[in-house]
């Protein structure tokens, strides 16, 4: 069993930064790549970033590309978000998400290709 753990949301101004992060663990914990989903209340789950573990290769949503930055620290089996220049618009639930088997990058854009989910933690960014 897999399991992660996010952590870092909370409550900031517009313009403010936050770094979420999302722990792994887990009895074999190997995962091909991580993802960054947000839902924000009546709205689909969607895509923000994501980082394949070997090579670090990143994709990002439109939407976030430039402010954010999603990395990893392979030892601590550990991914970060790291959210700058935030908007009222970024205030949702923040999940991370292991895809556990190669995919394409299309792919990781989808919900649907991950194997665990985190319990998510909410961001919210005032005006």
């Amino acid at each position: 069993q897999v399991q992660l753990v996010e952590s870092g949301g909370g409550l900031v101004q517009a313009g403010g930064s936050l770094r979420l992060s999302c722990a792994a663990s887990g009895r074999t914990f190997s995962s091909y790549a991580m993802g960054w989903f947000r839902q924000a209340p009546g709205k689909e789950r969607e895509f923000v970033a994501a980082i394949r573990w070997s090579g670090g290769n990143t994709d990002y949503a439109d939407s976030v590309k430039g402010r954010f930055t999603v990395s990893r620290d392979n030892a601590k089996n550990t991914a970060y978000l790291q959210m700058n220049s935030l908007k009222p618009e970024d205030t949702a639930v923040y999940y991370c998400a292991a895809k556990t088997l190669f995919a394409t990058s299309s792919w990781l854009r989808n919900k649907n290709a991950y194997d665990y989910w985190g319990q998510g933690t909410q961001v919210t960014v005032s005006s």
